[in-house]
């Protein structure tokens, strides 16, 4: 498993100081998708709709909605 590219704009773009322990979002090399968070798993694993659940082996990771809304159009670019 690989990173493939970033999607978004790096944190120091979005006001990062040092660029580095800051939300963020990568495509991986299968396809799939890594996110970098603050883990609220104890805090909303308790609050999610009764037609969602986390598994052992998940967690409820949360990202800024600059984050989010700066990867906006590499999401729209996406194919497949």
């Amino acid at each position: 498993m690989h990173i493939v590219r970033r999607i978004g704009v790096a944190p120091v773009e979005r006001g990062s100081v040092g660029g580095q322990a800051c939300p963020d979002i990568f495509e991986l090399g299968d396809g799939s998708f890594a996110v970098i968070g603050t883990d609220r798993t104890d805090l909303l694993g308790d609050r999610l709709p009764a037609d969602a659940a986390c598994a052992d082996h998940e967690k409820i990771v949360v990202i800024t909605r600059e984050t989010l809304l700066r990867a906006r159009a590499d999401i729209l670019a996406l194919k497949g």
